[in-house]
């Protein structure tokens, strides 16, 4: 088997479980919204929408290995990007000073 199959055979979530966990998110976000009582807290389980909504959300930012959404990626490539232009910058701004 290929590294890359491997790879995507690994990093990629069972559909089923996937699928299952989706629903209950959604169904815990439409019970939240729509009833009232669940939008507070019980003596035995604590805050409700922790437990109908908070919790199926990061199961299923669990499954997908707790990877961050493409616009925070973005942001993250710019900052790496950084030391390597400041450091490509140092000749030129080593010549603004002597100039200045």
């Amino acid at each position: 088997m290929a590294e890359s199959s491997r790879r995507s055979a690994v990093e990629t979530p069972d559909p089923r479980v996937l699928r299952c966990v989706r629903q209950l998110a959604l169904a815990g976000i439409a019970l939240v919204v729509v009833w009232p009582a669940l939008r507070g807290s019980s003596a035995w389980l604590g805050w409700l929408p922790l437990w109908l909504v908070g919790m199926p959300l990061s199961a299923w930012w669990a499954l997908h290995r707790f990877r961050l959404p493409a616009a925070w990626r973005g942001r993250q490539a710019v900052r790496r990007r950084g030391p390597q232009a400041r450091r490509a910058r140092r000749p030129l701004r080593a010549r603004w000073q002597q100039a200045a």
